[in-house]
């Protein structure tokens, strides 16, 4: 088994007090990855857990010598990393197989890329096909197989160089659950079997199931930027079971550690403000998980992972609309757990254009972006304003990319609330089609 103490094992990788920033006029003012520590070994699959903004993906590249960090070390089998890291090989979340190559010969690419000689290729390249288990495809274009046949080209791709890290960034989460559920058991039997030759694996997840399904470690990841927050040893041995009630407490138990907000050095994140970036929830999934909390068997108050699997929400999906709602009064998140608040409640018990008065007032309340623009439009004699009368004052404190997502996310709540109204053409504010006079 892969879960005995790692240290007197061989140190495969380590990241020591890494940061990672991006420039914008002139400073390293949008950092992404804050005093990052973590060590690999030989023998064991670490899962980098965290959600959108955590900076799972910089840090994958970073690792793979992709792209340099700001300050720390990084050390590969105890030498300082310079460059791309000879002996590390990645698989993606897409495919990104060639369509105009065969199965073989998108295997062979790596190595001949790496110089080696055509018969040693083709040997190499038919032996990891055979082992991944796509015998009798050798000769098939990727327009001719299943998204979990290409998925274990990029696999069969990543082995066949025969690397002593592979890293994983999301490598099933564009394949449908069953599909993904068979090539992590088979990946497994593999890995445990001692059938690769891989030394440690590196998994980029946002799925806590999965995390806890195929890792011996765990490193948890905070957002914006990415911190290490927690560092969790899995003790079950291998094959796992997914129903067993000490895996679902682990899993119950990352998901309270990863909804905790309140804390000595984060309670003063929580208002938001002007500035504050906000992720694109349809307000349709908002409606629908309070629905569900609404009804039986929660009543008002449900286990996270629970409701999200009902809802076949994973992490990346599910908490952004769970803490949306906790923004806007409709819900309260604690240990794991979501609860419908009084004005929850309301909503869910409303009709159309009860919720759309209710939405608009607790919009108005919590999200100072909307209320802002609600307030220059009614100061404006012409109760008008250019998108880039917004746009600008965010981009003082957001990159230009997360400015205009938290813009698009305001002008779609704002009108659904009936707050405002905007014309995409013209990329204008105005309050002269809104009803009501709010």
């Amino acid at each position: 088994m892969h879960n005995e103490t790692t240290t007197l094992r061989q140190e495969i990788f380590s990241l020591k007090h890494v940061d990672k920033g991006y420039h914008k006029g002139g400073e390293d003012d949008i950092q992404v990855l804050d005093d990052v520590n973590l060590t690999l070994h030989e023998g064991e699959i670490v899962g980098l857990l965290g959600r959108s903004g955590s900076g799972k993906s910089t840090l994958l590249r970073i690792i793979a010598g992709l792209i340099q960090a700001s300050s720390g070390e990084v050390n590969y089998c105890g030498q300082p990393l310079t460059g791309p890291a000879e002996g590390v090989a990645m698989v993606f979340q897409t495919f990104a197989l060639f369509p105009w190559l065969t199965v073989l010969q998108n295997v062979e690419a790596g190595l001949e890329a790496l110089g080696v000689e055509p018969k040693e290729r083709r040997r190499r390249a038919l032996a990891a096909i055979d082992l991944i288990g796509l015998d009798g495809f050798e000769n098939a274009y990727p327009r001719e197989l299943s998204g979990g046949m290409r998925q274990r080209v990029g696999f069969a791709r990543g082995l066949v160089v025969n690397p002593t890290l592979l890293l994983m960034d999301e490598p099933f989460s564009a394949l449908d659950v069953l599909t993904a559920e068979t090539l992590r058991t088979d990946l497994l039997d593999l890995w445990n079997q001692k059938q690769l030759p891989i030394k440690s694996i590196l998994i980029v997840t946002h799925n806590i199931e999965e995390a806890v399904f195929m890792c011996d470690r765990i490193m948890v990841l905070s957002s914006n930027p990415g911190r290490v927050v927690a560092e969790i040893k899995v003790p079950f041995a291998h094959p796992r079971n997914r129903l067993d009630p000490a895996f679902r407490k682990m899993v119950d138990d990352i998901y309270a550690l990863m909804t905790q907000r309140r804390s000595a050095d984060t309670l003063h994140k929580v208002q938001l403000e002007i500035g504050s970036p906000l992720t694109e929830v349809s307000t349709n999934l908002m409606a629908g998980l309070m629905e569900a909390l609404a009804a039986a068997p929660y009543n008002g108050r449900a286990d996270l992972p629970e409701i999200g699997s009902k809802l076949l929400l994973e992490v990346d999906d599910l908490f952004p609309v769970a803490e949306t709602l906790e923004h806007l009064g409709f819900v309260e998140l604690r240990d794991g757990d979501i609860e419908l608040t009084a004005a929850g409640k309301l909503f869910a018990d409303y009709g159309t254009q009860e919720r759309k008065v209710l939405f608009a007032e607790h919009l108005l309340r919590h999200i100072p972006l909307a209320a802002r623009i609600r307030r220059v439009l009614q100061e404006r004699p012409g109760q008008r304003a250019p998108r880039l009368r917004f746009e600008q004052e965010l981009e003082d404190s957001l990159s230009d990319s997360a400015a205009e997502e938290t813009l698009d996310t305001v002008i779609s709540w704002g009108r659904y609330a009936e707050i405002f109204s905007y014309n995409d053409h013209s990329e204008t504010f105005s309050l002269e089609d809104v009803e009501g006079g709010q």
